[in-house]
């Protein structure tokens, strides 16, 4: 196929005015990067076929969410479908069976649903969703549950502590609990509470039915009081959210400072929700939990991280640290009980895998750092990004960011001619063609596909391939 009748084809799908294209790689033991081979680490991020989700050529295929748990992954179609797939011991994959799948299939237990988001923890899966059915009154948003600890291998509507009509906002799932927001502010969670990861004031053994968190300290000399959520995010054993003033809080456990704290109030644990005084004065807007560590983006674009950095997910480097909580320094390197400055501007999303997080930023280049044996984290070799590295296989506008136990997902997104292009050009692009590709991509300012050209060539080393040598482009760009 020549350039030119790529470009024709990329017109003519300008009739579709939006396009989307799920990137993954990483640890795909269990199926869970849905890419057609037997590998059981994949390096290099690789756009998901439309074929696969069973979307005839042509047919306007955009996404809306993406999330990726310990070993499965959920995507959210344009239409409100959702697809799930990877392992499925516990259910998590929502098909009614206990059986590991390679391939995306459509939840068809929520086809009268329309799936709004999606959050996959370790082996659970929740998602929000409006039903198809309207019935004259407003639409409210609904959640839906299933996996481990939650009732049932098929999703069922779940209100728990909510009145049936709250909106619910969001929902985050964990190693063992989740959590879920209103639109009003409140959160409730249910699960494991054995760290204190349900904020409940203390901990306790079993299985814990959903409850309303209602006290938060925003001081510690005074009274707990109820303060108003509009974001959460469950790590391993400990929980984030972030009030509508941009204050952070942490609880649960936090014995590798993943909780932000200069000193806990619990041994190794923090039972209420408590706010992150060393981010005093700063507006978060984002939050996510890993296994040990979190991150927290600022409303100017600036990058905090905490807790565990082991295997490089603070992106701090190997030899930063400061962990005033531990008697013993040498055991203290690699551990931050207190926000440390990563990135100081311009960070959009951030998405903490279990040792590894994931970045994109507002000139859309994505980075990764952090425990990379599988490549999850960034494309080299090496078995730890201790700095933020690019990712530099995605095209399009980065829309969501998403990292799991050991594989990570880029959702991207086209919105004008230009994108469609980038989008044909690169579905294409190879060794061998790359060079005519790139000379395309600099001509139209298309940075993301200039960048993807690079990397074809530089991962892919000699070729035997007759290319052409790359010309000198002073005074082409």
């Amino acid at each position: 196929m020549g350039i030119n009748q790529i470009l024709g084809d990329a017109q003519e799908a300008v009739a579709f005015p939006t396009m989307s294209a799920i990137y993954i790689w990483g640890y795909n033991q269990r199926g869970q990067t849905a890419r057609e081979c037997n590998e059981g680490r994949l390096r290099i991020p690789k756009r998901l076929s439309r074929e696969l989700f069973k979307c005839p050529r042509g047919e306007k295929l955009r996404w809306l969410d993406i999330a990726c748990g310990r070993e499965h992954t959920a995507a959210v179609a344009s239409d409100g479908t959702l697809f799930t797939w990877g392992a499925n011991d516990f259910g998590q994959l929502g098909d009614g069976t206990e059986e590991n799948r390679k391939h995306p299939k459509k939840v068809k237990s929520l086809q009268n649903e329309f799936v709004k988001s999606v959050s996959c923890g370790a082996h659970c899966t929740a998602a929000i969703a409006e039903s198809r059915e309207k019935d004259g009154n407003k639409s409210t948003s609904r959640l839906w549950i299933w996996g481990q600890n939650q009732g049932s291998n098929c999703p069922r509507l779940f209100w728990g502590a909510f009145s049936p009509s709250m909106n619910v906002r969001q929902v985050s799932c964990g190693n063992a609990h989740v959590v879920a927001l209103s639109e009003g502010g409140l959160l409730q969670a249910w699960g494991y509470n054995e760290y204190g990861q349900l904020g409940r004031g203390f901990s306790c053994e079993g299985l814990q039915k959903p409850r309303v968190l209602n006290a938060y300290a925003r001081f510690l000399d005074e009274a707990p009081e109820l303060v108003k959520i509009i974001r959460v995010s469950c790590g391993e054993f400990h929980t984030a959210a972030i009030s509508e003033i941009g204050e952070v809080y942490t609880w649960g456990l936090g014995s590798m400072g993943q909780l932000g704290h200069c000193s806990l109030q619990f041994a190794d644990k923090e039972l209420l929700p408590r706010r992150v005084v060393a981010l005093e004065g700063i507006i978060a807007k984002d939050i996510s939990c890993g296994g040990v560590h979190s991150c927290a983006v600022t409303s100017k674009g600036a990058l905090y991280a905490w807790g565990g950095g082991q295997a490089g997910q603070l992106g701090l480097g190997p030899q930063n640290g400061f962990f005033s909580c531990s008697p013993n320094e040498s055991a203290a390197t690699l551990l931050h009980n207190i926000p440390a400055l990563v990135i100081p501007s311009g960070v959009e999303i951030a998405a903490c895998g279990h040792s590894h997080t994931l970045v994109s930023t507002k000139d859309g280049r994505v980075y990764g750092w952090g425990y990379n044996s599988y490549g999850q984290a960034a494309n080299g070799k090496s078995t730890y990004a201790w700095n933020p590295s690019p990712i530099d296989w995605c095209v399009g506008d980065v829309r969501r960011v998403a990292a799991g136990g050991g594989h990570s997902a880029v959702l991207t997104d086209a919105f004008s001619l230009k994108d469609l292009c980038e989008f044909r050009l690169a579905e294409c692009a190879n060794v061998c063609n790359s060079l005519q590709i790139e000379d395309v991509a600099y001509r139209t300012g298309s940075d993301a596909l200039v960048r993807l050209c690079e990397k074809l060539r530089g991962f892919s080393g000699p070729t035997s391939c007759n290319c052409e040598e790359k010309r000198s482009r002073q005074g082409t760009r």
